[in-house]
C-alpha cells in the first residue's frame, strides 16, 4: 500500500513538473546541459552486483536523458563518461568498462532514433589515451553521424579539463614563438578553436548525480566561463528519474528567470534616476526583460515607454 502511495505521488509530482516548465517562457530552457554520471559502482553493491552491472544500468538511463532533453528542448547533452582519473582503476574495471564504450557508441550510431532525429555523437578528451578499439568505435559514431545537427551528443572520454586548457595554452604559446600568432590578437575565439575540431556551445546546467557537491575539473572553458548553474542530486546515476531531471531544468530556469527580473530591475532604477536620451540601452534592456517583472513594475515600464525618449527640447 505504502509503495503504491508513493509511486502515485511521484507520478503526480512528475506531472506538476512538467506542467511548470511546459508554462515558463521557451527561451529559458536550459541550451546545453552537462551531466556527471557519479554512483554506478555504489548502485552495484547496494545490491550484491559488481561494478559492470552498474555501469550497464547506468547506459540505460543515459538513453533515457537523451529522450527527456529532447522533451524540454534542450539541443546540446555533454556527458562525462571516462575521465583522466579513471584509468586509476583496476584494469578488469576498466577493460568491461571500455567494451560496454564501444558496444554502446556503436549501437547508438546505428540506431533507428538516432539518425531519425538526426543526433551528431561526437568524443571530446585525449582519446588518444584510449585502447584502440575504443578509437575505432568512436570513430565509426561520429563519421555515421558527422552530418547532423539537429542536436549534439558529446561523450567526454579520457577527460580532464585543467589538461584540456593546458594543451590549448601550449598550443597558443606555440604558434606565438613561432610568429604564427600576434599576441595582441589572442581572444576567446583563439582558445576555443584550440579545445575542439567543432564549435562546444557554453554549457547552461551541469547535473551532478551520487550525492558528491563538485563539479570535478568538467568542462571548466565553457561551464565555469557561463557560469553554467549546477544541480547535485543524491540518487545514483542508474536510479535518476525523469522527476530528477525536470527538477534539475526548473533549478536553471528559476536562476535564469531571477536574473532577468534583476536586470530589469536594475534598468528601471537607472531610467528613474536619470531620464536621458543616452539611456537607450538600459530602455532596451527593460523592453526585453520587461516580463520577468511583477505587474505591478511592469506598469512602470509601460508608462516609461509611453513617455516621450527625445528630451533634449525640454
Amino acid at each position: 500500500m505504502i509503495g503504491w502511495l508513493r509511486r502515485r505521488c511521484r507520478g503526480a509530482y512528475e506531472r506538476l513538473l512538467s506542467r511548470e516548465l511546459a508554462d515558463a517562457p521557451g527561451e529559458t530552457t536550459p541550451t546545453h546541459v552537462a551531466v556527471i554520471q557519479d554512483g554506478n559502482r555504489r548502485y552495484a553493491r547496494s545490491r550484491g552486483k559488481d561494478s559492470t552491472a552498474g555501469h550497464r544500468a547506468g547506459a540505460q538511463t543515459t538513453e533515457n536523458v537523451l529522450d527527456w532533453c529532447r522533451e524540454v528542448g534542450v539541443e546540446e547533452l555533454t556527458l562525462y563518461a571516462f575521465s583522466t582519473e579513471n584509468f586509476a582503476r583496476p584494469e578488469r574495471e576498466r577493460e568491461a568498462l571500455f567494451d560496454l564504450l564501444c558496444e554502446k557508441l556503436r549501437e547508438f550510431a546505428d540506431a533507428d532514433r538516432v539518425h531519425d532525429q538526426e543526433v551528431c555523437i561526437r568524443a571530446i578528451g585525449d582519446v588518444g589515451r584510449l585502447p584502440e578499439r575504443v578509437q575505432e568505435a568512436v570513430e565509426y559514431a561520429e563519421g555515421r553521424t558527422r552530418e547532423y545537427d539537429r542536436f549534439v551528443l558529446n561523450v567526454a572520454l579520457a577527460y580532464g579539463g585543467r589538461n584540456e586548457l593546458l594543451e590549448a595554452a601550449r598550443s597558443v604559446a606555440r604558434d606565438v614563438e613561432s610568429g604564427a600568432l600576434d599576441p595582441a590578437e589572442i581572444d576567446v575565439e583563439t582558445i576555443e578553436e584550440r579545445l575542439y575540431d567543432r564549435p562546444v556551445r557554453d554549457v547552461d546546467l551541469i547535473i551532478r548525480t551520487g550525492g558528491d557537491e563538485r563539479t570535478s575539473n568538467f568542462l571548466p572553458w565553457h561551464a565555469n566561463g557561463n557560469e553554467a548553474a549546477v544541480y547535485f542530486c543524491t540518487p545514483h546515476w542508474p536510479a535518476f528519474s525523469r522527476t530528477d531531471f525536470l527538477r534539475a531544468v526548473r533549478t536553471y530556469e528559476h536562476r535564469e528567470r531571477s536574473w532577468r527580473r534583476t536586470r530589469a530591475r536594475r534598468a528601471l532604477a537607472l531610467v528613474r534616476a536619470m531620464g536621458e536620451p543616452e539611456l537607450a540601452e538600459a530602455r532596451s534592456i527593460l523592453r526585453r526583460f520587461r516580463d520577468s517583472l511583477p505587474t505591478t513594475e511592469r506598469r512602470d515600464v509601460e508608462s516609461l515607454d509611453a513617455e516621450p525618449q527625445d528630451r533634449t527640447a525640454d
